[in-house]
Parts: C-alpha cells; structure tokens; sequence
C-alpha cells in the first residue's frame, strides 16, 4: 500500500507511515497494512526487530476523521484492532522515532512499544474526549500507571498536548534528541538486537509483559465497548458535524 511503507534491512523491519500530504492520518486501510506488516515480520527469521516511523515533521495526526465516520470499528476483527492486536502481541523488539506531531492512537501506540525516541518538536496529544469518545488501546490504564492520576486526567480527560521532554519525563519515551538525530538513534537500537539471541529476547519480553498482559486485553476490551457506543452519541455527531464543518463543537445543548 502506498501509505504505508515497508523493507527489510540489516535484521530491521521498517513500518513508515507515508500519507504527509493528510498529516499521516490513518484509514482502516493503513491498519490493515500494518497489521500485516507486523505479522510479516514475526514470520521472518531475519528480522530481529521492527521499527516504527512517520515522516519528518509528523508522526501521525491519528485517525483520518472522514474514513473513520465513514467505516467506524466494527467488532474485534475490524482493521484497528487487527493493528492494535499485531503490536500488542509482537514477541521481537518494536521501536518507535517519532517527530512531529503523534495524535490520539499515535500517542497509545508507543505505550505498547519496547522503545520510543522523539524528537524536541514532538507533540503528543490523546484528544479522545473533546471528540465526545473515551481513551483507547489501554491507555485508560497504562496513562495513569506512568503519569499518576492527575498527570492522566490532564491529558485524558483535557487532551492537553504533552512535548517529547515530558514524554521522556513519565516514562513514555526513552529519549528526546533533534529531530534528524531520531530516526538514525532508533536504527542503531533496533540494529544492536542482530548481536543478540532471539530467543532469549523473545523470552525475556514475554516476562517483562506477562504479569499485566490479562489485564490490558481486558482494559482494551472495556474501553472499545464505551467507544463503540460514543461513536453512535449525539455529542459525537456534533463533534464529527463541527469537524466537517471547520467550527468549534457545541455540546452545551446536552
């Protein structure tokens, strides 16, 4: 898919989120293709890690609104959650280089990856709320357990964008640097895995994830249910209308 782009290189499996022309914005279309990216690169035996990028200067504005009213989530098999399923059961490394701007999901995508570094211009923002929805991929839980509640309720409840610095800060990022230091950081990281035993890394991540895994999946399950039904909400048909209309969204009728 032309969004979505993708190569093997020196053990590396690169996922370029590719569509700069709408902010990066993802369709179910681009989630399918990274579902199945992902899935490539567990079925490889020369991949010893797969690595996660945008293009400079935006990561992704998350989910392209018009695709997603027009082909919201259906169930557990919908493109989304194939996407968020891959990432979350990838047993090799997954690093992110994220600059720019990293929206709603990708924001709650690099809480499920093993390495994250973002650039000094990054701004990440999980805006679910103001969107008249409910947080998503377990970032009701995992959000508060690094940032503590009230850190959470600013970002969750609020949607206050946070930069790469105070994503270092709560334990999201590993490292903020310039934003053409990001890219080449995140390589060189998922490169040092070559020199390493698979199986070992395989193994030790299923430990480091096994004592919250039920939990997470069951959190994931929660909220998408919530989500479901705020997607049929009058206070999300106005923000969507709002949306599409280039105006601010009135919920003081509700």
């Amino acid at each position: 898919m032309d969004h979505i782009k993708t190569a093997v290189v020196n053990g590396v499996a690169t996922i370029e989120i590719a569509r700069p022309e709408k902010k990066n914005a993802l369709t179910q279309a681009m989630y399918t293709a990274m579902a199945d990216a992902i899935a490539a690169a567990l079925a490889a035996r020369e991949v010893r890690a797969v690595l996660i990028t945008g293009q400079p200067g935006i990561f992704t504005s998350g989910n392209d609104i018009e695709d997603f009213v027009q082909r919201p989530p259906q169930g557990e098999d919908s493109p989304v959650f194939r996407f968020m399923r891959a990432l979350l059961e990838c047993d090799k490394p997954v690093v992110a280089a994220v600059t720019g701007a990293a929206i709603g999901i990708g924001t709650t995508m690099l809480l499920h990856c093993d390495f994250v570094y973002v650039a000094d211009d990054a701004r990440l923002a999980m805006p679910f709320v103001g969107l008249a929805l409910v947080p998503e991929y377990a970032s009701s839980l995992l959000v508060p357990r690094l940032m503590g509640q009230r850190k959470a309720a600013e970002k969750l409840l609020l949607g206050d964008p946070f930069s790469g610095a105070e994503a270092v800060e709560c334990g999201i990022a590993n490292a903020v640097l310039p934003a053409a230091e990001v890219l080449p950081q995140a390589r060189r990281v998922a490169e040092r895995f070559n020199a390493l035993p698979p199986g070992a890394v395989r193994d030790a991540k299923a430990l480091m994830h096994a004592p919250h895994r039920e939990q997470i999946l069951q959190v994931i399950a929660a909220e998408a249910e919530i989500f479901g039904r705020r997607l049929r909400s009058p206070e999300a048909m106005e923000a969507f209308q709002a949306f599409f209309q280039k105006r601010a969204p009135d919920y003081g009728k509700f």
